[in-house]
């Protein structure tokens, strides 16, 4: 006779919807903070943008599949390579000015897959 696995709640009165693994609610979920936030396709598209910046410049990253904490270490690497500011934003990296070349050059000595997109 096979025994049935044990049942676990997916939904409590108290909090709500609860995560699979630990059993908490899924806003106080801990299983999954050290994974990324989204890991998308895989490749890190790089783009240049000046809409809603006063016709400045910026180089955005997006799709890189690391946490957030790693993010921001990639951000600086990058950041102290080109000379120049930036920030991460929701997994996104920005770049102050045009520096999509160094960028690609230096995600792609990082071992990750680099598109240039857009114009």
């Amino acid at each position: 006779m096979v025994k049935a696995p044990p049942s676990r709640a997916v939904y409590s009165t108290d909090g709500g919807r609860l995560c699979m693994q630990c059993q908490r609610p899924v806003t106080a979920c801990v299983c999954g903070s050290a994974k990324p936030a989204a890991t998308g396709d895989g490749i890190v598209r790089i783009r240049r943008e000046t809409k809603g910046r006063g016709g400045k410049a910026v180089t955005v990253v997006e799709g890189i599949p690391e946490h957030p904490e790693r993010l921001k270490a990639i951000c600086k690497q990058l950041k102290k390579r080109c000379g120049v500011g930036g920030s991460v934003k929701e997994s996104i990296v920005e770049i102050q000015g045009d520096q999509r070349a160094a960028c690609q050059e230096a995600l792609s000595k990082m071992g990750y897959q680099v598109k240039l997109s857009g114009g």
